[in-house]
């Protein structure tokens, strides 16, 4: 065999040998994922079962203890009955008792005067007269019949059986699957945009409930509970893997539905902070909250670094409010410029309180709705053109600006007569009370 031919063969046995190596890897991943849907299906089933016995356990102590208790409470009403009943029956007794006794022994009295009666005992006889006329031998107590007193019974309605049956045979399903799922992790700076979606189509959602934890914790908490199928969770420390699961309530229901498989998700991206230090401002633990407090100075809050990129969404949330002003000014910059009291200036492009849009210190035509408690104001920034400029070495960036507030958006494009790769954030309020949130 020619010395080329045999290279040949032998080149492609060895692709065949990586081809095979390739294909075992790819079969050996899949026998993995099968692993993993067999054990999710074992501890799952588990899992469902320990909780329903446990659930109809419970019940049936529940059940138990409230049958119990009602049927104390109506012995303790039979007993209520029988002694109010019995007791005037009782004294009439006692009446009938006494009236007995009294007629025996008048009785007997008034034999023995008869039989001896003689011209010497005339005055026991009558004496013995006036005594029966004073006792008043026809004076009977009333006996109540037997229609007029209490004739107790019990009356149990047959149909709580039927109704518990009914309930019983429906209370509690199985479900294979949660009805929802969650469908991406978005990494932001200083936290992650949680994506959510219904898997089940029967499934008629009211409210969403979304939970988070650090993968080293042990318990989820609340961070969501809404109608809404995404949620920004802020807070998050970066290059730290955390879990989210969710669950939905159904139409008119109160319980929740099984919770989501957990995906885990992290942030890379360093988190939006204000510059600490400035006199006008006072900032939360993590710096993310600018407050305008009352002192008296008054100047532009920066950032703390240039951590905006071009492809991001830039967000700034107003917590609370204070008294507008036309040269209040919440944007992004080039550089930090101190001196400045608004970033209505050159280098910047802002929105102002009353919603007055500028750009490179020049007002804009086109308007937004004016900033209010709660507004989401955010700034979407992409490249759109790089050219060489004659003036300028570094050439020019034209930046294709997307500032949306209160379901409105204006769009331009921002010329820049450098390349920049990061963009400083900041906001300027003249009266306190403003609070903004960063994200």
């Amino acid at each position: 065999m020619e010395p080329e031919a045999e290279a040949l063969l032998l080149q492609e046995a060895r692709e065949s040998i990586e081809a095979a190596r390739s294909y075992r890897r790819e079969l050996q991943q899949r026998l993995r994922g099968l692993q993993q849907a067999r054990q999710q299906i074992r501890e799952s089933a588990a899992l469902t079962r320990d909780v329903l016995e446990q659930h109809f356990n419970d019940l049936k102590g529940t059940l138990r203890k409230l049958l119990d208790e009602r049927l104390v409470l109506l012995l303790q009403e039979v007993d209520a009955i029988e002694q109010e009943s019995i007791k005037p029956l009782d004294e009439c007794q006692k009446l009938i008792e006494h009236g007995v006794s009294t007629a025996d022994d008048l009785l007997q009295e008034g034999e023995c005067v008869i039989q001896g009666v003689t011209g010497e005992q005339s005055e026991k006889l009558c004496s013995f007269t006036k005594k029966a006329l004073h006792i008043q031998l026809d004076s009977l107590p009333e006996v109540p019949s037997l229609v007029d007193v209490p004739c107790l019974s019990a009356q149990l309605d047959d149909c709580l059986l039927t109704i518990v049956k009914n309930q019983i045979f429906s209370h509690g399903t199985v479900a294979s699957r949660p009805p929802v799922q969650i469908e991406e992790l978005t990494e932001k700076p200083g936290g992650i945009l949680v994506r959510w979606c219904k898997v089940d189509d029967d499934f008629i959602p009211q409210d969403y409930r979304l939970q988070y934890r650090k993968s080293s914790a042990n318990h989820f908490e609340d961070v969501y509970v809404g109608s809404e199928m995404e949620f920004i969770v802020l807070h998050i420390d970066p290059n730290v893997d955390y879990q989210f699961r969710v669950c939905a309530r159904g139409d008119g229901r109160q319980e929740w539905s099984p919770w989501s498989i957990p995906q885990t998700g992290r942030s890379t991206l360093v988190p939006h902070e204000w510059t600490a230090g400035l006199e006008g401002y006072s900032l939360s633990s993590r710096r993310n909250i600018a407050l305008r407090n009352d002192s008296q100075s008054c100047g532009v809050l920066y950032s703390k670094a240039p951590t905006y990129f071009c492809g991001q969404t830039l967000t700034f949330r107003i917590e609370t409010v204070g008294q507008p002003d036309k040269r209040d000014s919440i944007g992004v910059c080039v550089e930090q410029q101190n001196g400045y009291d608004s970033l209505q200036r050159d280098k910047a492009v802002c929105i102002s309180t009353n919603g007055a849009v500028f750009v490179n210190g020049k007002e804009m035509t086109n308007q937004l709705p004016a900033v209010t408690c709660g507004s989401t104001v955010t700034f979407d920034m992409e490249a759109v053109h790089l050219g060489p400029n004659n003036n300028n070495e570094g050439g020019t960036i034209k930046l294709r600006v997307t500032i949306s507030s209160n379901n409105r958006e204006v769009v331009f494009d921002w010329l820049l007569d450098h390349s920049c790769g990061s963009l400083y954030f900041g906001c300027s309020f003249s009266y306190p009370g403003w609070k903004v949130l960063v994200f």
